[in-house]
């Protein structure tokens, strides 16, 4: 699938997203950004859109990370959100219809069904341009887990979506199973896991024994992804380890609730909250921690896991989730039943308590990066579906 140097690329995907790194936040959307920068060499040219709702503030491209970023009418929350694809379509459609003259797209990729993929069905409908979709979440029909009137149309759209999709992009084998088990005929689907570029998430000189552990967690602060199981954990740990330090990396609406536990808990002097970090501060966070531990009960995949893995380090992360699908217990990482305060204790003992095991757990974990999931694996990938799908 590689192409000779000097070769112009002739397959030109356009992608459309409401993720992207931007001037206000350069991290977020870095799983679809990514994977671009590796097209050209496979033979792909790649125009990005990237899309949010007018009432956010006004994003800028970054250079590292090139998009048109366009606004787009939807009312706030989630009540609009069945009908902003129809919105954003009017939005999109002229622009598109410019650049396909000047440049034709041979097939548009959408992230989320609502409101990327919902607009790129109707432009296809228009312009003949094949689409396919790439779901991110397990909440695949967009219901919020509400019930109602605004939750079905929310969840009507997202099947005719999917429905008329050449191809639905799922990056976990669980997302695919709750996507075939809530559409009325399973479309067409591909496993497309996201992947790291395991030379900017790279391992650093091995630790000693003498190393204070460094307890790692990245992720936003939600209840969901189980930052409460984790300082539960560390106060019976205490004890065992009295010099290990806690990095929590994220930001969200129930920071001052974390806070508050880790005051009751007295885990002042070991807990520090960090925030929203640069891509570079999390890649060196994530090279000098011991162990990294994301308890989440809602993960379609989790790409936090697999940067830790490729900077050898051994990850923490619940069974039934998508990262069961990379992590295997014992060998390249660890697992625990959600909520499983008893069994994260363990863990976190055994592999703080074992320099020899979190070694070879890392190293196992950061060759599982390499042999499967790398950016140029998630690429060529792609690359196949895009093909595929323009000779349906």
């Amino acid at each position: 699938m590689s192409r000779a140097a000097g070769v112009p690329p002739s397959f030109h995907v356009l992608t459309l997203t409401p993720f992207f790194p931007s001037d206000k936040n350069e991290v977020a959307g870095c799983f679809v950004s990514e994977p671009l920068e590796q097209f050209q060499h496979l033979g792909l040219a790649s125009t990005v859109i990237a899309v949010s709702p007018i009432h956010y503030s006004r994003r800028f491209s970054l250079s590292s990370a090139p998009a048109a970023w366009l606004r787009y009418p939807q009312m706030p929350g989630t009540f609009g959100l069945s009908a902003a694809g129809k919105l954003l379509c009017l939005r999109l459609l002229q622009r598109i219809e410019k650049l396909h003259r000047k440049k034709p797209i041979d097939l548009i990729h959408a992230h989320a069904a609502l409101p990327c993929g919902h607009a790129a069905a109707l432009i296809s409908r228009r312009l003949h341009i094949p689409f396919v979709v790439t779901v991110h979440g397990l909440d695949v029909f967009n219901t919020c887990a509400r019930e109602g009137m605004s939750a079905t149309w929310r969840r009507d759209v997202s099947c005719a979506v999917y429905s008329s999709a050449r191809a639905v992009i799922c990056i976990s084998g669980k997302m695919q199973m709750f996507l075939n088990a809530g559409m009325p005929v399973p479309p067409h689907t591909s496993i497309v896991r996201n992947g790291v570029n395991a030379d900017f998430f790279s391992p650093s000189p091995a630790q000693s024994e003498n190393v204070a552990p460094q307890i790692l967690v990245v992720g936003s602060l939600l209840p969901s992804k189980g930052h409460e199981l984790v300082l539960r954990a560390l106060k019976t740990l205490q004890n065992s380890f009295p010099l290990f330090q806690c990095s929590i990396i994220g930001e969200g609406p129930y920071q001052s609730q974390f806070e508050g536990l880790v005051r009751e808990l007295d885990l002042v002097q070991r807990v520090r909250f960090l925030g929203r970090r640069s891509r570079t501060e999390v890649a060196q966070a994530m090279r000098t921690c011991s162990v990294f531990v994301l308890p989440s009960r809602n993960e379609a995949l989790g790409c936090v896991y697999l940067e830790a893995m490729s900077c050898a380090k051994p990850a923490i992360g619940c069974a039934g989730q998508g990262i069961d699908e990379v992590i295997k217990h014992g060998k390249n990482g660890w697992l625990i039943p959600p909520d499983g305060l008893a069994e994260l204790v363990q863990g976190l003992s055994a592999l703080l308590g074992s320099l020899e095991l979190r070694n070879r757990l890392g190293a196992a974990a950061r060759q599982t990066i390499l042999d499967n999931l790398t950016l140029d694996h998630q690429a060529r990938q792609l690359a196949e579906v895009y093909r595929t799908a323009t000779m349906l």
